[in-house]
């Protein structure tokens, strides 16, 4: 039983992060096949977002915290859709921020302790704006889950 401090949105925001993680694994498998194609040398993540809605004992779990009595018909399709939607635009928030990575780097170099200040806040407000993103699409995906 989750504790009470842990909001319905956030037990909703950790089960579609779990649905993430869960796709990720199936991700990297693919990525191991592709690893000698020259075409699918790109910012780490593959060709596309992998959709594995098999749940983690974990997810099971926060299923069971956010409808205590179950899901059945469309609420299951509904839960599916968004869970699928939300792991694609997952996969493209961070491949914005892998790309912004490599053009950060081509630019400035990897090592940041090297980076001027202007550099150096240039780098933080530039992953900031992505982790904003995330947060912020990931918090309205939680509350459509949470939906009709």
């Amino acid at each position: 039983m989750p504790s009470p401090q842990v909001s319905r949105l956030d037990a909703a925001q950790a089960f579609l992060q779990e649905a993430v993680f869960r796709s990720r694994g199936a991700q990297a498998g693919a990525g191991l096949w592709s690893a000698g194609d020259p075409a699918a040398a790109n910012c780490g993540l593959g060709d596309k977002a992998a959709i594995d809605l098999d749940l983690s004992p974990r997810a099971a779990e926060l299923l069971e915290i956010l409808w205590p009595t179950g899901v059945e018909g469309a609420a299951v399709e509904h839960i599916a859709k968004v869970t699928s939607g939300w792991i694609e635009r997952q996969d493209q928030l961070d491949r914005d921020r892998n790309h912004f990575l490599k053009a950060f780097r081509h630019k400035h170099g990897f090592d940041r302790a090297a980076y001027t200040d202007e550099q150096a806040s240039a780098y933080r407000s530039g992953l900031d704006e992505v982790n904003d993103r995330v947060n912020a699409e990931l918090e309205s995906a939680a509350q459509q889950l949470l939906g009709p």
